[in-house]
């Protein structure tokens, strides 16, 4: 499932793999947004990736996460079972890349 979103003026692009995203993670998105927005200001594009690798009870879940500012983007990814637990962490990690810049 992909679909494209203007949320407050950010482009936001989701691009998931083999599974669908529901209205309560397009929510966590729009929420992750709002937290690192906090951030900064200068925000114009946010990319998420959900893939899984492997299969069966083996399969790992993989978030990636990349924060369009003017300059060089922030970019980071996650693994596990948690989608909404995932999606958390990436935004921390970028926040954290923002907070360097």
């Amino acid at each position: 499932m992909n679909y494209t979103e203007n949320y407050k003026a950010i482009k936001i692009d989701v691009q998931a793999v083999d599974f669908d995203i529901d209205s309560s993670i397009q929510q966590l998105i729009r929420d992750q947004i709002d937290k690192i927005g906090r951030h900064s200001s200068k925000i114009n594009a946010v990319d998420i990736y959900f893939s899984t690798e492997g299969h069966g009870s083996s399969a790992v879940k993989i978030v990636g996460m990349r924060v369009g500012i003017p300059g060089p983007d922030v970019y980071a990814e996650e693994k596990g079972d948690n989608l909404s637990q995932l999606l958390k962490s990436v935004a921390d990690k970028n926040i954290r890349q923002l907070e360097k810049l």
